[in-house]
């Protein structure tokens, strides 16, 4: 397993990223070629009014027409980028952007670190390996579902995005940008993870004065949608689990929070994962006879457990099935627990990792 990477964005600087493509989706701009252009210059353009780049720049960006998203944006009253064509590739061209010049009204009011911070993020996303050969629209595309994107969850398709960049969606799973896409919701894949800008805030201290009354386990229920309580009842009544209804309760109700894994965790599954090879199979088999045999899937820990694997730390437990997920050999509706269920490597035969996890 890789080594995670660190995110790029704070949850601040998310929101930045999502101002900074709601801008530019607001300009009158008919194509993702001028739009790529418009985002890389606004973002250096947001604290002054003028963004400067050069010939390489605009060469890196890989632009189907570049004269044409020049032109389109010199319709909005941007100047100086017709000096992008034919001088040195490598001299600063200052293109003036006049509604973000500095003042109180001006569209993309960034402090210094924060636009540095959000431009670095778009050049890293549009050069991720999955989508640094793409069309365009794929990569305009990726550049608003990573922004709105959640790093370890499903999200919904952004309303903001691009008509043109809805169609490429396709070409971003087929890359392997997506883990998963319909035709509401998408994941990020693992590799591009650390490019999401739904990072959740750091939880605010909790106030004396302010005590919010506890939503009771019946009262869950009662809000859950009828597939979900459906469910959780099966899980909470299971006669062979015969589990506390407190245990159950927490687990539906409780907020999710992503395992992190340190050094010392990834050599323990390095370690693991050689005293164990080819568990994909066996595990799904598993899932899919407890599945049959429960009325719903193995927790993380159910699944350790029947496999064998012995007792291991939650963290450990979370790494294993998460790689079996990843190879398609098992998937999940996740956050909701107890939803583990062979994935589409145990269903086609399939002994790669796959791209896509079926649902």
């Amino acid at each position: 397993m890789s080594d995670p990477r660190p995110f790029l964005l704070t949850h601040q600087q998310g929101e930045a990223a999502r101002r900074l493509l709601g801008y530019v989706g607001s300009l009158p701009l008919m194509t993702a070629d001028a739009q790529l252009l418009a985002t890389v210059v606004s973002i250096r353009a947001a604290r002054s009014g003028i963004g400067n780049l050069t010939a390489q720049d605009l060469r890196s960006l890989r632009l189907a027409d570049a004269e044409g998203a020049v032109a389109a944006v010199a319709v909005l009253g941007w100047q100086g980028q017709d000096a992008l064509f034919g001088g040195s590739p490598d001299v600063p061209v200052p293109i003036v952007v006049p509604d973000l010049a500095a003042g109180p009204d001006r569209r993309l009011p960034f402090g210094k670190l924060m636009r540095s911070r959000v431009s670095g993020w778009v050049i890293r996303t549009l050069a991720a390996k999955p989508v640094r050969k793409a069309s365009s629209e794929a990569r305009l595309g990726a550049l608003f579902l990573a922004a709105h994107g959640p790093s370890d969850a499903y999200g919904p398709i952004p309303d903001e995005l691009p008509a043109w960049c809805r169609a490429a969606l396709p070409e971003l799973l087929a890359k392997g940008f997506l883990l998963d896409l319909d035709a509401h919701r998408y994941r990020l894949a693992e590799p591009v993870r650390h490019l999401s800008g739904m990072r959740p805030p750091p939880p605010a201290p909790p106030r004396v004065d302010e005590a919010a009354p506890q939503l009771t386990w019946e009262g869950w229920k009662a809000r859950a949608s009828v597939a979900l309580r459906r469910h959780a009842e099966a899980v909470e009544h299971c006669p062979q689990c015969a589990l506390p209804t407190e245990k159950v309760a927490e687990a539906f109700m409780r907020v999710a929070v992503p395992v992190q894994a340190d050094e010392k965790m990834r050599a323990a599954y390095a370690a693991w994962e050689a005293g164990h090879p080819g568990e994909g199979p066996r595990a799904a088999q598993f899932a899919a006879a407890f599945r049959a045999s429960h009325g719903h899937g193995p927790s993380v820990k159910q699944l350790c457990l029947g496999m064998g694997w012995g007792k291991q730390r939650r963290e450990l437990r979370v790494l294993i099935v998460r790689r079996l997920i990843v190879d398609t050999w098992l998937t999940n509706t996740d956050p909701v627990p107890w939803t583990l269920r062979p994935g589409t490597a145990a269903r086609t035969g399939a002994t790669g990792a796959a791209t896509a996890v079926a649902r």
